[in-house]
C-alpha cells in the first residue's frame, strides 16, 4: 500500500517552511504541499483579489450582493467566488426579474450621473431616481443573455434549488430564444449570433476615425457595422447545453432534446462559417469591410473560452493551443495571452498594446491554462499557472491587463475576472474536481497533479455556504501513486493522468481491484473508470506502475 508520509497542514518540514503561521492560505479552494506554500499563497492572493471586489447595491428597495455591478463581471467572477460566497443569487434575480418583454436582459447598475444610460436608446435603460441609480443594457453587447444562464448554472450547482430553477427556467429560455431570433441579434442566413464590430466581446464598436462615436454610442442603428464573433456563439452554445441539462433534470425530456439539437446546429454553423483551420476568425463582417484585411489572422481572447465551453473537438482545441504556443516567443511580448493579436493600428482611441487592443490578459491566460490541461498539453497548462504565479508574486496582486512588456494596466475593468479564471484553472483543470451534480453529489475527477513537481499534497474545495467540502490527498513515489477523494459524491467518474513514461500494472479503488480503460489524450495517458459510492465518504485510489 502507498502511504502518506507527512501530515498537512504543517508549518515546516525539516528546515523548510511549507505553510504560513496561521494557515491563512486555507479556504475554498486551497492547497497545502510538502514542497512549500507557493501554490497555496497564489490561490490566497487570487481569493483576496476577488474579496475586494465584493459589494452591495441598494436599489428599488432591495439589497443586491455582487462581484462588481455588471452582470458580466459578476458571472465571470462567480466562476470562482461560488466556492465561498454566500449570496450569488440576488444580483442574478434582479436582472432576471427586470427582463424585457422580448427576452433581452439589462446588464449593469450605475450612478445616475455616470451616463451609461445616455449611450443607448430609452428601451435599454431604467431610471431609479430615488436611488440615483440606472439599470442599463449597452445594446451592442451580445454576451449578456448566455452569461445569465451560466450564472444560473453556478447557483443551481451550489444550492440545488429546484423550486427556483422551475420558476427561472422560462426566463432563461426566453433570453436564448431572443438571441437566436431577433433581427438585431441573429443572422438568419448564417444561423449565427451577431454584434456590432467590436474587439472580441468588448463594449465599444469601430467607427473608423469617428472616435467620439466609438466612445459614446453603444446602440445598434441602421448604419452600425455588424459582424459575427465566435465567442458570442460559443457562449450561446454553452447556454443551450445548460438549458438542455436543466430541462432533463426537471423531467422535460422533449425540451431537453430541443435545446440539444439547437446547440448542435449552432455549433455546425460556427465551424462552417468561422473556423479557419487553426482558430476562429475574429470577426466575420456582414455589412462593412472592417478596419483591415487581417481578421482571419487575428487570434482573439474568446478562442480559449470556446474550448472550455465545449464547442471544439480535441483536434480543434489542440490547434488553437498550438497557435498560442507558436506566438509565445516574440520580441517585445512577455506572454502569449493576448486580448487580440495582431492588434489594430487603432481601435477608437486605443493604440496597439493599449487596453484590449493587444494588451496581455490574465483571463485569456487562465482560460488557456485550463484548456491546455484538459487537452493533452498538461505541461504547458501548468506552466502558464507557474508563470502567472511569478507575476503575482512580483506585483503582489492581479491586474486587469498587462502591457506587452509586462507592466500592469490596472484600469479599464475588474482584475477579479482574471483571478477567477486562474482559480478555475487550478480547481477544475489541475485538481480536476468538477461538480456534475448538486453540491458535488456527482463528481468528474480528473486530477493532473502528476504533471507537477509535488510529491505529496492536500487540496480542498467545495461550497462554504452549504458546508460542502471536497478534499483530495495525493502522493506519488517510484512504485505508484495514490489519490484519496473525500466528498459527498455518490458517483465519481475518474479520468486520472499518469506521469510521463509510466504504465499501469494494477489499480484498486477502496482496496478492491478495479477495471479501467487506458485513454490517450494526444500523448498523455489517462486511466478511466467509474465508482459508485453508498455510505462511504472516501474513495481511495491506488495505481501501481
Amino acid at each position: 500500500m502507498i502511504e502518506f508520509e507527512h501530515k498537512l497542514p504543517s508549518l515546516t518540514l525539516g528546515e523548510k517552511t511549507i505553510g504560513t503561521y496561521n494557515n491563512y492560505e486555507l479556504g475554498f479552494p486551497s492547497v497545502m504541499t510538502t514542497d512549500g506554500c507557493e501554490l497555496g499563497l497564489f490561490l490566497y492572493a487570487l481569493r483576496n483579489n476577488i474579496y475586494r471586489g465584493r459589494r452591495l447595491i441598494f436599489i428599488d428597495g432591495e439589497n443586491l450582493t455582487c462581484c462588481h455591478n455588471w452582470i458580466r463581471d459578476h458571472v465571470h467572477t462567480v466562476k470562482a467566488a461560488r466556492h465561498w460566497e454566500y449570496d450569488i443569487r440576488t444580483f442574478l434575480d434582479f436582472i432576471i426579474k427586470n427582463q424585457r418583454e422580448d427576452g433581452q436582459f439589462f446588464e449593469l447598475i450605475k450612478q445616475y450621473d455616470d451616463y451609461h444610460w445616455k449611450m443607448v436608446n430609452p428601451d435599454c435603460y431604467k431610471l431609479y431616481e430615488e436611488d440615483n441609480l440606472t439599470l442599463v443594457r449597452l445594446e451592442l453587447e451580445a454576451d449578456v443573455e448566455y452569461l445569465v444562464v451560466e450564472g444560473a448554472k453556478y447557483y443551481y450547482r451550489q444550492s440545488g434549488d429546484r423550486e427556483w430553477l422551475c420558476k427561472t427556467l422560462p426566463s432563461l429560455e426566453k433570453a436564448i430564444e431572443y438571441m437566436t431570433s431577433d433581427d438585431k441579434r441573429f443572422d438568419k442566413a448564417l444561423g449565427l449570433v451577431k454584434r456590432p464590430f467590436t474587439v472580441d466581446t468588448w463594449d465599444f464598436a469601430y467607427y473608423g476615425e469617428n472616435v467620439e462615436r466609438t466612445k459614446f454610442d453603444r446602440r445598434i442603428s441602421p448604419d452600425t457595422p455588424m459582424s459575427v464573433m465566435h465567442g458570442d456563439n460559443s457562449g450561446v452554445y454553452s447556454a443551450m447545453i445548460t438549458l438542455s441539462y436543466f430541462n432533463k433534470i426537471l423531467g422535460n425530456e422533449e425540451k431537453s432534446l430541443y435545446w440539444q439539437r439547437k446547440a448542435e446546429q449552432l455549433r455546425d454553423n460556427m465551424i462552417k462559417h468561422l473556423w479557419g483551420g487553426k482558430f476562429f476568425v475574429h470577426q466575420l463582417h456582414l455589412n462593412h469591410k472592417g478596419a483591415d484585411d487581417l481578421e482571419w489572422q487575428r487570434l482573439s481572447l474568446s478562442n480559449a473560452y470556446d474550448i472550455n465551453r465545449g464547442v471544439t473537438t480535441l483536434e480543434q482545441s489542440r490547434a488553437i493551443i498550438e497557435e498560442y504556443i507558436s506566438r509565445q516567443d516574440r520580441e517585445g511580448i512577455f506572454a502569449e495571452w493576448f486580448s487580440i493579436d495582431p492588434p489594430y493600428k487603432s481601435f477608437g482611441s486605443h493604440k496597439p498594446g493599449e487596453y484590449v487592443n493587444g494588451a496581455i490578459s490574465p483571463f485569456t491566460a487562465g482560460e488557456l491554462a485550463k484548456a491546455a490541461l484538459c487537452s493533452g498539453y498538461e505541461e504547458y497548462g501548468y506552466g502558464i499557472i507557474k508563470r502567472f504565479m511569478e507575476l503575482v508574486r512580483r506585483d503582489g496582486d492581479v491586474y486587469f491587463l498587462y502591457c506587452p512588456d509586462s507592466k500592469p494596466q490596472p484600469h479599464g475593468g475588474p482584475s477579479s475576472w482574471g483571478a477567477a479564471a486562474f482559480i478555475s484553472a487550478v480547481d477544475e483543470g489541475l485538481a480536476g474536481v468538477v461538480d456534475e451534480g448538486v453540491r458535488y453529489s456527482e463528481i468528474a475527477f480528473s486530477p493532473r497533479f502528476a504533471v507537477t513537481e509535488y510529491k505529496e499534497l492536500r487540496y480542498i474545495t467545495g461550497y462554504e455556504k452549504s458546508s460542502t467540502r471536497v478534499e483530495v490527498r495525493y502522493v506519488i513515489n517510484d512504485t505508484g501513486m495514490r489519490y484519496d477523494l473525500i466528498s459527498p459524491a455518490s458517483l465519481v467518474r475518474c479520468h486520472v493522468l499518469l506521469p510521463k513514461g509510466k504504465a499501469p500494472s494494477a489499480l484498486t479503488a477502496n482496496g478492491e481491484s478495479k477495471a479501467f480503460r487506458e485513454v490517450k489524450v494526444a500523448d498523455s495517458l489517462y486511466l478511466d473508470f467509474t465508482v459508485g459510492l453508498r455510505d462511504e465518504k472516501k474513495l481511495s485510489i491506488e495505481i501501481l506502475f
